[in-house]
């Protein structure tokens, strides 16, 4: 299920009238991202493009169907990990799948609706029932909306709250969540070792060709980045709750809830001129647009870019394991 975006109008805008609150964008040369090989993943196929130019987004199902308890799979010396329990970790929904060593899923995806409030102990909860429904596996992997680092969480945005994105954060949770070893928990919880990162660079692993610097955007309660040079994954900066324009962060501009307020097409136009501060910012030369909402991007998007599933979000966690480290 991979599609280009294709140019409709100017590509990129003066960084410098953005950040003054000038939302005007002169024009400027389009930038044509190198042909994308094809290929196959498990995601199901793009959708046709629907009214005012954008396609109708995917309908998951909230439950899975019960299946038997998951039997831990033992490896001894010598014995070579087949199977990554992969788990997305999302503002609205918690999803988690077991891929196997050809990078495809085994059996079927399971999601979890996000409950709030959600203390870590809350999530590790949600995981051990998602890891209890899939497939057995040999390691672990979590992409997390949030800064994480050795195992760590340093920010949880979404779950410090006390109804969810946008409510007024919990002191209480505030102090649960920092610096909580959410590795070091699942890791405990499951007997699988585990891997953390966040989670735009865990779908960027499954997206990027490798080549050149590559930027990853991840459109869903908030937005997320990512960015790769030649596939090695740099240090994850937290763009999201940084100043954009006239005192709103990312999020509050590009955000789930500010897409519901102005509507598609506007909120497309914002991620437009969001892309225009970005390239200013790295200068990529091929861009991947991933996220729950990627699909709701009306013609007033028209920067040239490969549209990831939503799949990537797990498959990428399978990926998280082939670094010698994450940053």
């Amino acid at each position: 299920a991979w599609r280009r975006l294709t140019p409709t109008g100017p590509a990129h805008a003066d960084a410098s009238a953005l950040a003054s609150g000038n939302m005007t964008s002169p024009e400027a040369p389009a930038r044509t991202a190198p042909a994308r090989r094809t290929r196959s993943t498990t995601a199901p196929a793009a959708t046709p493009t629907g009214a005012a130019g954008r396609s109708p987004a995917r309908r998951r199902s909230s439950t899975s169907p019960a299946r038997t308890p998951r039997v831990q799979a033992k490896t001894g010396p010598g014995s070579a990990p087949v199977a990554t329990l992969c788990i997305d970790v999302g503002g609205t929904g918690i999803k988690g799948a077991a891929v196997g060593a050809d990078g495809q899923m085994i059996g079927e995806r399971v999601r979890l609706d996000t409950t709030y409030p959600l203390p870590p102990q809350g999530l590790v909860d949600m995981i051990a029932e998602i890891a209890r429904r899939s497939p057995a596996t040999e390691r672990a992997s979590i992409g997390f909306p949030g800064m994480v680092r050795a195992g760590r969480v340093l920010s949880a945005p979404h779950f410090v709250t006390k109804t969810g994105p946008g409510s007024a954060a919990v002191p209480k949770l505030q102090a649960l969540w920092k610096d909580f070893h959410l590795s070091n928990a699942v890791d405990e919880r499951l007997s699988l070792p585990t891997r953390l990162a966040n989670d735009a660079d865990t779908q960027g692993l499954a997206a990027i060709e490798g080549d050149g610097l590559e930027l990853v955007i991840t459109l869903g309660t908030g937005i997320g980045t990512a960015v790769f040079l030649d596939g090695e994954l740099a240090p994850h900066v937290e763009l999201s709750h940084h100043p954009l324009t006239k005192g709103k962060t990312y999020n509050e501009y590009v955000g789930d809830a500010a897409r519901k307020k102005v509507g598609d097409k506007k909120w497309s136009k914002r991620v437009q001129q969001t892309v225009d501060q970005l390239y200013q910012l790295v200068f990529f030369d091929r861009l991947y647009v991933g996220g729950g909402n990627a699909e709701r991007l009306t013609d007033a998007f028209t920067t040239q870019a490969v549209v990831v599933p939503n799949a990537d979000g797990i498959l990428g966690g399978a990926k998280l394991w082939t670094l010698h480290r994450v940053p």
